[in-house]
């Protein structure tokens, strides 16, 4: 019975993912963090082992108790997907494929893909018989979208936007939401000073400052830049033990909250700024293809593919569909994926065997 692997490689985890001929998962596993840009070879090797060692402990009959030994035979796999955080270049990829085929005993070629992570995403235009054209959009706490076709050495990546990280972009991510959040009520607060009118109350402002430990919105410019504090510290806030921008991007949950739960103007409409410029990054993919332009993608005759923590609640990817449709562009569907190995191994499974 051929089995196909797939590997989700984050900075958080990795996930391991084995199915059958069918798609059907028959293993999986979790191991650590895997983020190839943070770690080295060895390490990232390692995390990988791991996952996949413990996933194959299903797939026997009857299942191991003991993880299986690596590397590998080679009718293990008839193939392996690895979408890996941190991988961006050609040079990263030949790094790392050689020794991933040292371990699962794989020959380079089709067998072994190695890719970012944003590839497992547009797994999915392989269970669309009808389209060749995917969008993946990721919102978590970074952000990124990437357009992709499937061709007949696998998926070729068209167009990338954003990704940048939270110092020069991640528009619409989790540190986005929250740095917004707190430039908007700077910004009611200085339109008010020349104003008659006060700024909104709003819950969400209310609870940023309970946050920061604060009670006025110009204290908020100190807890955020203020350089942060020794972890040996004990009677500091506990943001101030954090770096800057996870200051910031740990105010996200309250947004949506506020939005979502409370049904908070302000905090809406702070989603909305941010809905928006991640959907003005996915509209630079976008377009009528022409021989000028051979790139883009009609959204008409694509699926768009949404993954992270942000985009998978409703409110929020319906704010980015919403500003799409607003400049013309509707996906003829709409994926939401939120197991990244497991729909990337099913893909990878449909593609051999179809």
């Amino acid at each position: 019975m051929p089995l196909y692997l797939c590997c989700d490689c984050g900075g958080s985890k990795t996930s391991a993912v084995i199915v059958d001929a069918a798609g059907t998962v028959v293993g999986r596993a979790l191991a650590g963090p895997s983020n190839f840009a943070y770690l080295s070879l060895e390490e990232f090797l390692a995390a990988v082992s791991t996952a996949v060692s413990n996933a194959l402990k299903t797939c026997t009959t009857p299942a191991s108790v003991d993880p299986i030994p690596l590397p590998l035979t080679e009718e293990t796999f008839a193939a392996a997907w690895f979408g890996v955080s941190g991988v961006d270049s050609p040079a990263a990829i030949a790094t790392i494929t050689p020794a991933l085929g040292r371990v699962l005993n794989l020959p380079l070629g089709p067998r072994l893909v190695v890719a970012n992570d944003t590839h497992l995403l547009a797994a999915p235009v392989r269970m669309h018989k009808e389209i060749v054209h995917a969008v993946s959009i990721i919102g978590g706490t970074g952000a990124i979208a990437v357009s992709f076709k499937e061709a007949e050495s696998g998926l070729e990546e068209l167009g990338r936007v954003g990704g940048w990280g939270w110092i020069l972009g991640d528009e619409g991510g989790g540190f986005h939401v929250g740095r917004e959040a707190v430039r908007q009520m700077l910004v009611e607060h200085d339109r008010a000073s020349v104003a008659s009118e006060p700024p909104r109350h709003s819950p969400l402002k209310d609870n940023i400052l309970k946050a920061f430990g604060v009670n006025d919105v110009l204290e908020v410019l100190t807890e955020v830049h203020v350089a942060a504090a020794p972890s040996t510290k004990l009677d500091v806030a506990p943001h101030l033990l954090m770096p800057r921008e996870k200051r910031l991007s740990t105010l996200s949950p309250l947004v949506f909250d506020a939005a979502f739960s409370k049904r908070d103007p302000f905090a809406l409409d702070v989603l909305k700024i941010c809905a928006g410029l991640l959907a003005e990054q996915v509209l630079m993919l976008l377009g009528r293809r022409t021989d000028s332009s051979p790139r883009l993608v009609d959204a008409s005759e694509a699926v768009a593919c949404f993954g992270g923590s942000l985009v998978a609640i409703e409110g929020y990817r319906n704010l980015v569909l919403k500003h799409l449709e607003e400049k013309g562009q509707v996906f003829k569907y709409v994926e939401v994926i939120d197991d990244a190995a497991a729909i990337g191994a099913r893909g990878l499974a449909a593609s051999f065997e179809k």
